[in-house]
């Protein structure tokens, strides 16, 4: 008798390819590069301290809300208080890059210096979720005196000499009517600090004029040395 033929395996149909293409697609496309899912974490993690507040923010819902896993976390973030600090790095660096910028013009004039702050302030820090950073530390910084800490170290120590480098220069030259204004930078932040205020509290109620407010601040500041009558 005749030995029957061995059949050859059937080779894949186009649909059977075509069901098995998109798995493969799917796998690739779930390859994230590392930076882009640091920053939906940090990006993440601001919303949520946010929202919650430092105390009651679970990494659970960052990482629910970044899209990733719990665990995906701790290759990034040992703690919570270490993502903290990182998201405030991440959200002060633009800021004082441009602040460095202006301390480091010597041949600006005061007005222009200060318009070029208030107006970055205004653009960068008021109009993002960057000053939902602030308030944070207003409203947490009193229980959590950590995080209080953290910003200081890594925003108020770092801008504020920016802040009276830039002012040192108008009151050395007679420029301004006092010369507080380069022992306490902080009266060039105290504006800044009012808007946001002021926005998360009662903007709803009564908005406030921002740039015709810190315009009118800026005139205050730069307010010429009267002369002496003879």
């Amino acid at each position: 008798m005749r030995a029957k033929a061995q059949k050859r395996p059937a080779k894949p149909t186009r649909k059977l390819r075509a069901a098995k293409e998109p798995r493969r697609t799917a796998r690739r496309g779930r390859r994230v590069d590392p930076a882009a899912r640091k920053k939906a974490i940090l990006d993440a993690a601001l919303t949520v301290f946010a929202e919650r507040g430092f105390g009651a923010a679970r990494l659970d819902d960052v990482a629910a809300r970044a899209g990733v896993a719990k665990g995906t976390l701790y290759l990034y973030f040992k703690d919570k208080e270490t993502l903290f600090e990182e998201v405030v790095r991440g959200v002060v660096s633009p800021v004082l890059e441009r602040v460095s910028a202006l301390a480091s013009a010597p041949d600006m004039p005061f007005d222009k210096a200060l318009e070029a702050l208030f107006s970055m302030f205004e653009r960068e820090v008021l109009g993002t979720k960057r000053k939902l950073l602030i308030r944070l530390v207003i409203t947490e910084g009193p229980r959590f005196p950590r995080i209080a800490e953290l910003h200081y170290r890594n925003v108020v120590a770092r801008i504020m000499p920016l802040i009276q480098k830039l002012a040192r220069r108008p009151a050395a030259r007679g420029e301004v009517a006092s010369e507080a204004i380069a022992r306490y930078p902080q009266l060039i932040a105290a504006p800044l600090l009012t808007v946001v205020v002021w926005d998360a509290l009662f903007a709803k109620i009564e908005p406030l004029d921002v740039a015709g407010f810190l315009r009118a601040y800026r005139r205050l500041l730069t307010a010429k040395p009267r002369r002496s009558a003879s």
